[in-house]
């Protein structure tokens, strides 16, 4: 690519668009839109104009079909391929590293007890068979009677895979395009009074880990080798990119505050409900399949938690349980940019350099920028508080044995 010329005729290097960077499209988050990853300049596929057909399918009853491999325009017809393929949605079916088994991890909550059970992976759904699609239909649809929620924490998300979910929960594609872009979503939909819904919630949020670690996890040689950026300008005042979306280093305390996400989509159902927990396959160290289904099962082990288990059948309290992961990433993560404020005033006092004005600029942005995350947690919390589950109701449940959302929610 050839370099371009600015006003003053100086010779300007080409913006390097980096894979591995999220850069979130927020007009595309919310299946409310009427036109699904179009944008204002793109032209309206005519074919699909002149459909006849009806738009919404009749539901499949899933015996002897294969329904899954035209997802999600097979459910969803206004999905045409130009907004499947901008969404990242089919390089998510067609390319996607195969070499790599997709594993699901499940754990079910018995209300009997109040514990999660580790209910065993479903290994490498390769998805190209039969097999592989009545394996998540009887997942999905055959459980012990006792069980009333089983949570699934897909590594590895392969492009069958992700068609099979959606075909058999009849996911909203914004759930899987939000996921795939990062983009802070929640919605509700496919409401049924006294039966239940759909609950998507797509937060990014900032994680701390220590800079040996990052190092280890990420894939990525020029966004992660910190030490070998800082020998070239001799030191790491003031050495790093003003870029809010990369890995930011507090080398004072050698930690590193970088990007998560947590995306889960919830089937709330009387008579037996899903979570589906989705983890990016990227270039940067997230939080992974294993780690959050171990966690949900450690929280069962809590005397409290355990309490509010078995005393409610909702399992929007499940969702509440991952959304403690985001609650406890932020604290340390802000925790950490504390000290290193402290750390960088104290410098400035006693040396002043210019260095140390940038520095404090580009966590001034920083700043900026997880403040603006921090809102769309508020918005989520928000929005679980007023989209209480359609089956929670009195003629349902006796309402001296349910546990009231809202007590919980303080």
């Amino acid at each position: 690519m050839s370099n371009v010329v600015d006003h003053l005729g100086h010779g300007l290097e080409p913006i390097k668009l980096e894979p591995h960077r999220i850069r979130p499209s927020h007009r595309h988050a919310n299946p409310s839109a009427p036109w699904p990853w179009l944008d204002t300049g793109d032209v309206v596929d005519q074919v699909q104009l002149d459909k006849t057909l009806a738009l919404v399918p009749q539901p499949c009853s899933h015996i002897d079909c294969e329904c899954w491999a035209g997802c999600p325009h097979s459910q969803f017809p206004n999905w045409t391929k130009l907004q499947v393929m901008r969404s990242k949605i089919w390089d998510a079916i067609h390319i996607y590293d195969s070499a790599t088994a997709c594993t699901i991890h499940r754990c079910d909550m018995d209300t009997t007890s109040g514990q999660f059970s580790d209910a065993g992976p479903l290994p490498a759904l390769e998805g190209h068979d039969g097999e592989s699609w009545r394996a998540i239909i009887n997942d999905l649809t055959q459980r012990p009677t006792n069980v009333t929620l089983r949570a699934l924490f897909v590594e590895h998300m392969s492009g069958p895979v992700l068609q099979m979910l959606g075909a058999k929960s009849k996911i909203e594609p914004f759930f899987f395009s939000s996921s795939l872009n990062w983009i802070p979503s929640r919605f509700q939909e496919d409401i049924w009074e006294d039966a239940g819904d759909h609950v998507t919630i797509t937060l990014p949020f900032i994680k701390a880990m220590s800079e040996t670690e990052f190092t280890r996890r990420a894939t990525v040689v020029e966004d992660t080798d910190f030490r070998s950026m800082a020998a070239k300008s001799g030191t790491l005042l003031g050495s790093q990119r003003n870029d809010t979306e990369a890995p930011f280093l507090i080398y004072s305390i050698s930690t590193v505050l970088a990007l998560d996400l947590l995306s889960v989509h919830l089937v709330r159902n009387i008579k037996g409900s899903t979570l589906i927990s989705y983890h990016p396959s990227l270039s940067i160290p997230t939080t992974t399949a294993p780690f959050l289904h171990g966690r949900v099962r450690f929280a069962s082990q809590s005397a409290h938690w355990k309490k509010i288990f078995r005393t409610s059948p909702d399992p929007t309290l499940v969702l509440l349980c991952l959304i403690w992961h985001v609650v406890y990433s932020w604290d340390e993560a802000l925790e950490s940019l504390y000290d290193h404020i402290l750390y960088l005033e104290d410098v400035f006092m006693s040396k002043a350099r210019m260095p140390l004005a940038r520095e404090l600029h580009i966590m001034r942005a920083h700043h900026q920028r997880y403040a603006s995350l921090l809102d769309d947690f508020v918005k989520s919390i928000h929005f679980l508080r007023s989209a209480p589950t359609p089956f929670m109701t009195q003629k349902n449940f006796d309402r001296d044995h349910c546990l009231s959302l809202s007590s919980l929610y303080g």
